[in-house]
C-alpha cells in the first residue's frame, strides 16, 4: 500500500494532487477530522487502485476483530466488511461451570455479523462475577470434569440459540502447575465443539521460548495448544502497557521474536498475528507503581499531536510512531499505531506465511 509522510505546510488538496488520489478518498480512508488538519510526520494511507489491480499474486487471510457488546452499531457496520470473524467479548463462568453472560445483550452483534457474511465467535474468559481474570477459576474448570461438562453443555445451548459459529478461549495467568491440564481441557473442548460443527481458537501470550518464565507464559504449551485448536491468536501487543514505562505497544522486533518461536511449535497457517488498535499516553516522569497511562485510539493520538502542534516521530527499530508534548506543566509521551506500523506487521505475516491476523 502507498504511504505518504506529511511535511510542514502540506495540506490534503496538495497531497491529492501529488498522489493522484482524490482528496475525499484520502480524508475518508484516513478518518481525517474537519477541517482536515495534518500533523508533521503523520503517515497517510494512499490507496492506488490501479496498482492494486496489477498485483497478480493475492493472499487471502482470515481477519478477526474483538469487540464488546457496547460497541457503536455504526462503527461495527463500517468494520464488518473487512472481517472474517467477529469475536464477541466475553462470556465467563463460575466454579461449577455455569456460564456467565455479558452484561449487555450480544445477539444483535451475531445477527449483524451474519448479514455481512462474517462468522460470530463466542469469546470465553475465566472471568468470575467480578469481571477480572481468575486463575483459581481456571484451575477449577480444568481439574473438575463435571464442571467442564456443565460448561460445555451451557456453551452449546447459547451458541445454538444465538447463532454463534465458533468458540475462542482467552485464558490468561494460567498457573504453571495447570499447564498440562489446561492443554487437555482445550483438546476436549475442541472435540466437543467439532462434534457440533463449531470451530475453536485460542489466544496465546507472546512467548519467545518454551522455557520462558512468568505467570503469563508458563501455563501455555504452544505445541499442545496449537495442535488442539483450529487456529491461534498470538497476543503480540502490550509491551507498552497502561502501568508500564512508555514504549511501543507492539514493537516489531519483539513481535518478530514471538513469531519466530511460534512457527517452531505451530503450523504457520494456524497462526494469526495479534495487532493492537490503540495506543497509550503516559504522563512523565514514569514512576513504577504510580504512573498510569491513558488508553487512546490511533486517530485520537494524531489529533493530540495536531492540537499540541508537535511533530510525530517514528522509531525505526520498533516500527512505531510516537511523540511528546507538554500540557499543564506535565510532559507526555505517546505511542500508537499507524499505517507504517501496520505495514510492518502485514509484511511479517507475508514473510512467515501466517494464516491471518486479529485486532
Amino acid at each position: 500500500m502507498g504511504i505518504y509522510i506529511v511535511k510542514q505546510f502540506d495540506n490534503v488538496d496538495e497531497i491529492a494532487a501529488i498522489t493522484g488520489v482524490p482528496a475525499e478518498q484520502i480524508i475518508r480512508q484516513n478518518q481525517l477530522v474537519y477541517p482536515y488538519e495534518l500533523a508533521v510526520g503523520q503517515a497517510l494511507f494512499i490507496e492506488n487502485r490501479t496498482k492494486m489491480e496489477d498485483v497478480e499474486e493475492k493472499t487471502y487471510l482470515m481477519v478477526g476483530g474483538y469487540a464488546y457488546p457496547f460497541i457503536s452499531r455504526w462503527v461495527l457496520q463500517q468494520t464488518l466488511p473487512f472481517l472474517s470473524e467477529l469475536l464477541i467479548f466475553s462470556y465467563g463462568f463460575d466454579e461449577e461451570g455455569n456460564l456467565l453472560h455479558p452484561v449487555l445483550e450480544d445477539t444483535w452483534m451475531v445477527e449483524l455479523a451474519k448479514r455481512y457474511g462474517v462468522r460470530g465467535i463466542l469469546t470465553l474468559t475465566p472471568f468470575g462475577r467480578n469481571g477480572t481474570f481468575n486463575n483459581h477459576l481456571i484451575h477449577t474448570i480444568v481439574s473438575n470434569p463435571s464442571a467442564a461438562q456443565n460448561l460445555w453443555r451451557q456453551l452449546l445451548t447459547v451458541m445454538a440459540e444465538k447463532g454463534y459459529d465458533g468458540l475462542d478461549i482467552d485464558f490468561e495467568y494460567i498457573l504453571a502447575t495447570d499447564r498440562d491440564a489446561f492443554s487437555a481441557f482445550v483438546e476436549e473442548t475442541t472435540q466437543v465443539m467439532h462434534q457440533y460443527g463449531y470451530t475453536i481458537s485460542i489466544a496465546l501470550a507472546p512467548k519467545t521460548s518454551a522455557s520462558q518464565k512468568g505467570l503469563l507464559y508458563e501455563g501455555k504449551d504452544y505445541r499442545a495448544l496449537g495442535k488442539a485448536v483450529d487456529h491461534v491468536l498470538l497476543m503480540t501487543y502490550e509491551w507498552g502497557y497502561k502501568y508500564g514505562p512508555p514504549m511501543a505497544v507492539a514493537p516489531l522486533h519483539m513481535v518478530r521474536k514471538v513469531v519466530e518461536y511460534a512457527i517452531t511449535e505451530i503450523p504457520n497457517k494456524k497462526i494469526h498475528l495479534g495487532i493492537p488498535n490503540y495506543g497509550y499516553d503516559w504522563p512523565l516522569p514514569f514512576i513504577e507503581g504510580v504512573t498510569s497511562a491513558k488508553t487512546i485510539g490511533n486517530i485520537e493520538a494524531v489529533r493530540i499531536a495536531i492540537a499540541q502542534g508537535v511533530p510525530i516521530q517514528f522509531d525505526v527499530t520498533a516500527q512505531s510512531p510516537w511523540f511528546t508534548y507538554h500540557e499543564n506543566g506535565i510532559i507526555h509521551e505517546v505511542w500508537f499505531e499507524d499505517v507504517r506500523s501496520l505495514q510492518g506487521k502485514f509484511n511479517l505475516i507475508k514473510e512467515y506465511q501466517l494464516g491471518g491476523c486479529g485486532y
